[in-house]
């Protein structure tokens, strides 16, 4: 072996040291933070309900037995064994039905947020690095679109194309662009000027090479955070599109559905809409958890690694 060669192994073996230490070190930071630990367990328990709601689900979620109709959850009087959470109106199982609308949610939020995401990255670093007419342009759109609600902009979207899972992904990626463009956008501009863009330009390397390979990689951190933020609004959107029946229409469980079936039966059988409610909440407050901790971990300026 040549000393060259030795050498080289000797770095690889170096790099990999550091990496490790680097992900021990995250872990570590990670087990401390009670909060992360509680959103990580609440996402990854939503991912593997949604993944194997076939098998975890004790009952069909679409099954109606009106000799069944509310029955209360284990502990109440006149509780049913077969049903742990209770029964709704239609003699539904609580359960299933939740562990079936944690598909819907899940593939809602992520495709609506990888839609967003990819969508407004692309125009933030266009707009940051181009400027003048390119940017004036996308963001005079940003601020017609934040002018209006986003619930009263899905509304008239929704209404003109209709109800249905394709159409609802696309209305909520399309409106939730605007936060990852202005992002991007202010980081582009800051690093636009630096001097190792300024090197690359001054070798040679072309628009796209320094938008891409250059000024990409250093606006990931923020958009991972505005990732994981958006998947909890992306939820409680669904939730709510669902709750109003613009949503993913009936037999489909989905959480929205199950409060909006609930309300009329607030005072008599109040499960209906608490366990479903209960479970947007601790969904949302897990991935809020999570997401503050990324962004911790990623600024530089709040923790070295």
């Amino acid at each position: 072996m040549d000393v060259g060669e030795g050498t080289a192994k000797a770095l690889d073996f170096g790099a990999e040291d550091r990496r490790a230490l680097r992900w021990r070190k995250i872990l570590k930071k990670l087990i401390e933070n009670k909060g992360a630990v509680f959103g990580l367990i609440m996402v990854m328990a939503v991912i593997f309900s949604a993944i194997f709601a076939p098998f975890l689900s004790p009952h069909d979620p679409i099954f109606q037995d009106v000799e069944k109709r509310l029955f209360p959850p284990i502990g109440q009087e006149g509780a049913n064994r077969e049903h742990l959470l209770g029964t709704d109106h239609l003699g539904r199982d609580i359960v299933s039905r939740l562990i079936y609308g944690a598909r819907i949610s899940i593939v809602v939020s992520v495709s609506a947020v990888a839609l967003s995401a990819v969508l407004g990255t692309l125009i933030g670093l266009f707009s940051g690095f181009y400027g003048g007419k390119v940017d004036n342009i996308f963001m005079r759109i940003a601020d017609v679109q934040l002018a209006f609600p986003f619930i009263l902009l899905a509304i008239a979207i929704i209404a003109v194309l209709g109800p249905n899972l394709q159409n609802i992904i696309l209305t909520m990626g399309i409106t939730g662009w605007v936060i990852y463009a202005r992002v991007v956008r202010a980081e582009v501009l800051s690093l636009r000027e630096k001097e190792f863009i300024t090197s690359v330009r001054a070798l040679g390397g072309s628009n796209g090479r320094i938008i891409f390979n250059h000024l990409f990689p250093n606006v990931v951190p923020p958009i991972i955070v505005i990732v994981t933020l958006e998947m909890a609004r992306m939820i409680i959107m669904e939730a709510a599109l669902s709750f109003l029946g613009l949503g993913i229409q009936p037999p489909t469980p989905t959480w929205g559905g199950m409060l909006a079936d609930g309300r009329v039966y607030l005072v008599t059988s109040w499960w209906l809409a608490t366990f479903p409610g209960l479970v947007i909440m601790l969904v949302v407050l897990g991935i809020n958890l999570l997401g503050n901790w990324l962004r911790d971990m990623l600024d530089p300026r709040l923790t070295q690694l």
